[in-house]
C-alpha cells in the first residue's frame, strides 16, 4: 500500500470507529462488538507502519559508504599536509 492509500484507509477506519463509540455511548447495541477491539487494532498497525524508516537500498548504501571513506581520506591528508608543531618547514 502507498502512503496516499494508508492515510485514506486510515480515515475511513477512524470515522467507521468514531461511529461505533458513539453508538455505544448513546446507548445503543453493535452487531459485533469485537469489531471495535478489530478496528483500533488496525488503525494502530497503519500508524506504526507509517511511522517505520524506510529501508535504504544497497546503492544508496554504497554511495554512504564511498562518501565516508573520502572524508576520511580528506582529513588524513590535512593532517599530513600540516607540520607538526617545534618542525621546521
Amino acid at each position: 500500500m502507498s502512503h496516499e492509500d494508508r492515510l485514506k484507509r486510515l480515515g475511513e477506519l477512524q470515522t467507521e470507529l468514531m461511529r461505533l463509540k458513539t453508538l455505544v455511548k448513546a446507548g445503543g447495541s453493535i452487531d459485533n462488538p469485537a469489531r471495535v477491539h478489530e478496528l483500533r487494532k488496525t488503525v494502530a498497525r497503519i500508524l506504526t507502519i507509517d511511522k517505520e524508516p524506510k529501508p535504504v537500498k544497497k546503492e544508496e548504501k554504497k554511495q554512504e559508504k564511498e562518501k565516508k571513506r573520502q572524508k576520511k581520506t580528506k582529513t588524513k591528508n590535512k593532517d599530513k599536509s600540516k607540520p607538526e608543531e617545534g618542525q621546521e618547514e
